[in-house]
This record gives structure tokens, C-alpha cells and sequence, in this order.
């Protein structure tokens, strides 16, 4: 089971890994990644955030993504919910899931699925901050997270 939803409402962390693990006893493991608002970034104090996509495009990014990581690793689920438009400071942004039989399976692939969805899913950010709105560019940190798969 693969699940990709882009959504502007919250998510209910506990049912959405219920639903992930259902009543599959082969499960040994499920691995969940949440991504929240930081009230700071880059020296900065964030009031707000306003995520941005292209619809049906950002989807189909994110199955791609999904997709790469069911071939590298066996998984018997894989979820990835992504909110967009306006957040506030300690709201979920995103939460990306994987169920295995082993943690290891789950943990590589969840790391995977961030990982590309912080460099290659199309969302753009804009933060609000005492000097007025600003563009979040891409950390360099998330491109050096993504080279390590390549050399996988």
C-alpha cells in the first residue's frame, strides 16, 4: 500500500500510522518521520509559513519518490502526507512513514523518501518574518543528504 496526499488540513499522527500498520501481522516495524514549523530559520524569527505546489504535479513527484524507494527496499507500506498553504510555528508540515518487516528496511526508506521530497518534490516556501516575507531557498545540507543515495 502506497499513500501520497497534499493537503492544506492537519493529519491525526495516530490514525494515519493505524492505518499504515492496519492489522498486518507481517509487520514488524513502522518507521514515521513528522517535519514541523520552526519559530526561527536562519537567524531569523518565523511568525508564518505559506507552502505552495503545483497540483497533480507535486503528486506525481512524490509517487515517483515512493516508488524508487519500494524498489531499493521491500516495504509493505509507504504514506506521505504534505501540507500546504498557510502554518504557523509548531504546526505538522509533513509526515512520511514506512512499514517493513525490519526496521532497518523501514528506517533507510523513510530517510530515503525525506530526503527527496526536501530536494526534488516541487513546493515552495515563503516565511514571514520581522523583515518582511522572504523565499526559502534549498539548504545545502539536503542536497549533500540526497548524494549519499546515488552512492547506493
Amino acid at each position: 500500500m502506497s499513500v501520497v496526499r497534499v493537503q492544506s488540513a492537519d493529519f491525526d499522527l495516530n490514525a494515519e500510522l493505524a492505518a499504515l500498520r492496519g492489522q498486518d501481522a507481517r509487520i514488524g516495524a513502522v518507521v514515521s518521520f513528522v517535519g514541523t514549523v520552526r519559530d526561527m530559520n536562519d537567524g531569523a524569527s518565523v511568525a508564518a509559513m505559506e507552502l505552495e505546489h503545483y497540483p497533480g504535479m507535486t503528486e506525481q513527484s512524490i509517487e515517483q519518490i515512493v516508488a524508487q524507494a519500494r524498489t531499493r527496499w521491500p516495504l509493505f507500506g509507504a504514506l506521505v502526507v504534505h501540507r500546504v498553504g498557510p502554518l504557523a510555528p509548531l504546526d505538522q508540515i509533513v509526515l512520511v512513514a514506512c512499514s517493513a518487516a525490519h526496521r532497518g528496511e523501514a528506517f533507510a526508506a523513510c530517510e530515503f523518501i525525506i530526503d527527496y521530497l526536501k530536494t526534488e518534490a516541487p513546493f515552495w516556501k515563503k516565511e514571514q518574518t520581522p523583515e518582511g516575507a522572504r523565499w526559502v531557498d534549498a539548504r545545502v545540507s539536503d542536497d549533500q543528504a540526497l548524494r549519499k543515495w546515488a552512492a547506493q
